[in-house]
């Protein structure tokens, strides 16, 4: 497209003096890169196509929007998308789709603990292939006027999983997941395909109690195992939420450290939790 990119002192400097139209295919599909490609593509000039280009919902949301701002784009949701460059951008009211792994981990912790848990807000279009995996778990998920409602099943039946871009299971509910699967009957492989160093959390759940084994790039998850509380450091973000819910159900209290990788995907997660009559507090030093 016609910048030029230096990588100095751990900084990325781009400078261009107009970007122009190209063809560029993706080694491996992103959600990121397709996004970013396809903002700068927009005010390029002249045709950009893109191809093997992540199909999840937020990329077709940015679309949504840039479409309504004046840019032209087709194809955004398939491997491939078309950006007619160069056309002025203009104001636009538009209103972003919930946070789909946001309502997923609440859907877990609603199968972990919850009596009748709503999740308001949650979309099931957005969350079908969750949805199918907690079915096949004994988890029944059902659609209401705002949102999606769950409630904890009288047995939970440990299934297999194997992360994959979308439309399959995002390896951002991986870590939840495997929580889940500490309090369901028999063994459950978590494979791993999108991430490497994705199974960082496992070490903090074996603080727990929970009956994990690595091998290779699939986690062995047995069950169902008596957590007990322990102080456990969250790795990143998605680690942090499985040990929050691992606390959820663990007898006696877990501290949870390095909260900060949680702020960056969940907003007040101790606040909706606790709305739910969870015994859960951030403490501040």
């Amino acid at each position: 497209m016609g910048a030029e990119i230096k990588i100095e002192h751990g900084y990325v400097d781009a400078t261009a003096p107009r970007l122009r139209g190209a063809s560029i295919a993706f080694p491996v599909e992103t959600v990121t890169g397709t996004e970013n490609l396809m903002m700068a593509a927009v005010l390029a000039e002249g045709t950009t196509r893109l191809s093997n280009c992540a199909r999840e919902p937020e990329v077709v949301d940015l679309a949504a929007l840039l479409t309504a701002m004046g840019a032209a784009i087709d194809g955004a949701g398939t491997g491939e998308i078309v950006i007619e460059g160069g056309k002025p951008l203009h104001g636009a009211t538009h209103r972003v789709i919930p946070d789909r792994i946001e309502a997923g981990t609440y859907l877990v912790a609603g199968a972990l603990v919850g009596d009748d848990v709503e999740v308001s807000g949650a979309r099931a279009d957005h969350l079908e292939v969750l949805i199918d995996q907690l079915a096949a778990c004994g988890v029944a998920v059902t659609q209401t006027p705002t949102g999606l409602r769950v409630a904890s099943p009288s047995a939970l039946v440990a299934r297999d999983l194997r992360t994959s871009p979308h439309p399959g299971f995002p390896t951002d509910m991986q870590a939840q997941y495997m929580t889940l699967m500490t309090q369901a009957e028999g063994s459950a492989r978590i494979a791993e395909t999108v991430f490497e160093r994705r199974f960082m959390h496992v070490g903090e759940l074996h603080r727990m109690g929970a009956d994990i084994r690595i091998e290779g790039r699939s986690a062995v998850v047995t069950g169902p195992t008596r957590l007990t509380g322990a102080q456990v450091m969250a790795t990143d973000l998605r680690a942090s939420a499985c040990l929050v819910l691992a606390g959820l159900v663990a007898d006696g209290p877990t501290l949870v450290d390095r909260v900060y990788h949680l702020d960056r995907g969940y907003e007040s997660m101790e606040t909706k939790l606790g709305a739910l009559g969870a015994s859960i507090e951030r403490i501040r030093a």
